[in-house]
């Protein structure tokens, strides 16, 4: 969703307030590409603080659907977003690279709502994602979830440092 924001810098003090839905389906980038799930409305406050410098405040939730990083079950994660922004409207597009201003959300007059919550929702990705605390992860032998039962494969060290360690224990367990 594009705003033009040439109506709030011809006046100062001007306050606009916007309610937009997110266009946005998956967030891509290097990690992959994650369906967005659940998307509450962009809930934007835009002030004009004078010298032609906008203030920008909102808020809204992106609920994402991230892999769980020991059973790659699906995970729904809410991401709420919190928006605090300055924008200059008296640089340029090239002024703005010039100065690694990373506001690619910003072309002329317009800004872009998707762009800017998809940096917010960069921003508080989180680290690790577990389905559940006790999360026992996959078989690395057959793939099999074991969150839902053992696989029946045998079970060898985690370590292939360990392996010599481990034959002298169940050489104890034969005897």
């Amino acid at each position: 969703m594009q705003i033009h924001l040439s109506d709030v810098t011809s006046c100062e003090g001007k306050t606009v307030q916007v309610s937009t839905e997110l266009e946005m389906e998956t967030v891509s980038f290097q990690m992959g590409e994650f369906p967005v799930l659940k998307k509450e409305p962009v809930d934007l406050v835009i002030t004009n603080t004078g010298n032609k410098v906008l203030e920008l405040t909102g808020n809204t939730c992106v609920t994402v659907g991230i892999p769980c990083d020991r059973c790659l079950e699906q995970v729904k994660v809410e991401i709420p977003c919190h928006i605090e922004r300055k924008l200059d409207m008296k640089l340029t597009d090239e002024e703005r690279v010039n100065d690694l201003d990373e506001s690619n959300y910003l072309t002329g007059m317009d800004l872009d709502v998707d762009r800017l919550v998809y940096l917010e929702v960069l921003m508080s990705w989180p680290l690790k994602v577990l389905c559940r605390d006790n999360c026992k992860g996959i078989c690395s032998q057959c793939g099999k979830n074991l969150n839902d039962g053992p696989c029946g494969c045998a079970e060898e060290p985690k370590d292939p440092r360990m392996a010599a360690i481990s034959d002298i224990f169940s050489k104890f367990k034969e005897v």
